[in-house]
């Protein structure tokens, strides 16, 4: 655990997360395409380290990430998307990976935003739920959040057909806010928890929805989002 007043002021934020948990991963690639300097404070959710006094001080909803940036007053962001936002608004100055508030696709951008969290995160978070941590086995739950989790990749094939990126004809956070959830695609749809013998809902990434895979494909070969998701995988292995 921590304490507020031992927080390093060595990097400029401290990023608290979670080794597997994919939200605080979107904000920790977006940290490292801007080239800012960040400290990670990992939770054990087992323990219920990101409901402490502590935390609960910087977010009281309780949950990762959580964003403290030192060299403004010490304000604490939290909310993936909200924190993206942030990042970029107060430190991409040269709009790398967003978009000025007067740009004409400004308000498209924060559209993707949302939609990543109550579309794809919202029904990513409750596929993963029911096929790994739900007590007992709910084949119509994993059956409904399956078939909505290929609905959202379908909006998103349709969006992309003509396109390689959602907004401006670049990469922007509106893109990279789906990374982390879409690279759960294998688990979403694994055996799961209680390994089920029915027939349930299954995808092919690549047949099913080619435009979608290669625009993940692009994000996931940027050298930022690669070392975020190699990050990752490698505290996972430990």
């Amino acid at each position: 655990m921590f304490a507020s007043n031992t927080l390093s002021k060595i990097a400029q934020f401290t990023l608290f997360s979670h080794k597997g948990s994919p939200n605080p991963w979107k904000v920790a690639l977006a940290l490292k395409e801007l080239n800012l300097s960040y400290d990670s404070v990992f939770y054990d959710f087992g323990k219920n380290e990101q409901k402490s006094v502590e935390h609960l001080a910087y977010n009281p909803n309780g949950r990762v990430p959580t964003l403290v940036d030192h060299k403004n007053k010490e304000i604490a962001i939290w909310e993936s998307d909200a924190i993206l936002a942030y990042l970029t608004d107060k430190y991409d100055t040269e709009r790398k990976i967003s978009l000025s508030h007067d740009h004409p696709n400004y308000h498209h951008l924060l559209q993707y935003l949302f939609f990543q969290s109550s579309g794809q995160g919202v029904i990513w978070g409750q596929a993963s739920w029911f096929n790994f941590y739900h007590p007992e086995p709910v084949t119509s739950a994993i059956t409904r959040y399956r078939n909505e989790t290929k609905r959202v990749l379908g909006v998103l094939e349709t969006i992309l057909q003509d396109k390689e990126y959602l907004v401006a004809n670049k990469c922007t956070i509106a893109d990279l806010s789906f990374v982390t959830w879409n690279s759960l695609l294998p688990a979403v749809f694994g055996p799961g928890r209680h390994k089920f013998k029915e027939d349930l809902p299954q995808i092919d990434f690549e047949k099913e929805f080619p435009k979608t895979y290669a625009w993940h494909q692009r994000l996931i070969q940027r050298p930022a989002v690669a070392a975020a998701l190699d990050e990752r995988e490698q505290l996972l292995k430990q």
